[in-house]
């Protein structure tokens, strides 16, 4: 996650509450954005696995389309079918070019027929705005950016559905069910109810309020026990939880080159399957979807990829403590295989927010194709950076515990 101590060119509604209340403040995407709370990373990190984590996420930009033909256009730029959501239903989806790669990765929201909200990168917000402006939206849909009109928190965690019963009227809260959402009022405004997150919860709810009452409707969580947890956590956790982060699982990779869509996992709730309609990319990305099952099979391996001859896989590191970070190398027989993505450290080997526990590295990488997690044959990777080894590193199948992931 890249974020800079540079003065920031834009605020979310609640910069002053958190820079009232302790937050150590850094530039993301263009926003002034807490990093931390006085408790730090790790304790916000474990207030959300064990209680409820409160994110201000209002830096994320917010598209709101509508209209008779809204369906058809989104199927038609998105790589994910809009045609397969209900209303009160969201899924993953990105915007891709025609070579299978990412412009941006997206979650887009039904809110009723032809009703839609798609949620986008900060970094990527103007961009995205343009892209889409200039896939010849029909007369008949209306897009606008409704990021100022909209907050937009994340409340993740397993109380948070307890805490949040409590502040809204149950009919506000969508079924209990993955990525269900539901149109509902908070003291007489807007408020959207999404089961969506980025943190890897079993139980998480994404807030959409209008910004008139964003900052009352905060501090009702806080109060009635929420923990603020900053972009520190919500990296750590989704770094975790293997999902992956624009700029550095998605986008270009250290050299400048594309990284195909299909080289992440979640490519297959992303991508619709292949016969499914037509839509920007869909030629390079059926390819990347066969594949990817074939080098899944071992089928193919490394020499023979066309599109996939690297695969991001999540890593830990089990014996040491430093960190690791984007940019490191990874070394397998002396022979480089790949490079970490992106790296942090998360506390494990407790079960509660306050209870004592130990560091973990873990983190994603770009690693050649043929080198796949294997339980019965351990892959460990010497971790290089500026030449000078530093840890052993493991390939492992997942960081988070099952019974955890949504």
């Amino acid at each position: 996650m890249a974020v800079s101590h540079t003065e920031a060119s834009l605020r979310t509604l609640l910069h002053d509450w958190h820079v009232g209340n302790g937050a150590r403040m850094v530039v993301f995407g263009g926003f002034s954005m807490p990093l931390n709370y006085a408790e730090g990373v790790v304790r916000e990190h474990l207030a959300t696995r064990t209680q409820a984590g409160l994110f201000d996420v209002s830096h994320m930009g917010r598209f709101r389309a509508s209209g008779q033909a809204t369906q058809d256009f989104l199927s038609r730029v998105l790589t994910n079918d809009a045609s397969a959501l209900a209303p009160g239903q969201a899924h993953y989806t990105l915007l891709a070019n025609e070579r299978g790669g990412a412009i941006d990765d997206a979650y887009l929201y039904r809110l009723s027929a032809e009703d839609f909200l798609l949620v986008v990168n900060a970094s990527n917000r103007a961009c995205d705005w343009d892209w889409l402006h200039a896939q010849s939206i029909p007369d008949s849909v209306r897009v606008t950016d409704q990021s100022d009109a909209l907050a937009m928190f994340a409340l993740q965690g397993p109380r948070s559905e307890a805490l949040l019963a409590e502040l809204v009227d149950a009919s506000a809260l969508p079924q209990a069910r993955r990525n269900r959402l539901r149109m509902g009022k908070y003291e007489g405004h807007a408020l959207i109810v999404a089961r969506t997150g980025y943190t890897g919860e079993a139980v998480g709810f994404e807030l959409f309020v209008d910004a008139q009452v964003a900052a009352a409707l905060w501090q009702r969580l806080v109060d009635a026990g929420a923990v603020p947890a900053g972009l520190g956590a919500r990296d750590s956790l989704r770094l975790e939880a293997g999902l992956p982060l624009y700029g550095h699982e998605l986008g270009s990779d250290r050299d400048g080159a594309e990284i195909p869509i299909f080289a992440n996992r979640l490519a297959r709730f992303g991508v619709r399957k292949p016969g499914m309609g037509d839509y920007v990319g869909r030629r390079a990305l059926d390819a990347q979807c066969e594949e990817y099952d074939a080098v899944v099979a071992g089928a193919i391996g490394f020499s023979q990829a066309r599109w996939l001859p690297r695969l991001v896989q999540p890593l830990a590191v089990f014996d040491g403590r430093r960190p690791l970070r984007a940019g490191y190398d990874l070394l397998l027989a002396d022979e480089p295989v790949g490079y970490v993505t992106s790296g942090t450290s998360v506390p494990v080997g407790c079960a509660g927010a306050t209870e004592p526990y130990r560091m973990r590295p873990v983190g994603l990488a770009l690693v050649r194709c043929d080198i796949r997690f294997d339980p019965a044959a351990p892959v460990r990777f010497t971790v290089r950076a500026a030449r000078q080894a530093l840890m052993e590193a493991q390939l492992v199948e997942r960081n988070l515990p099952p019974a955890r992931m949504t």
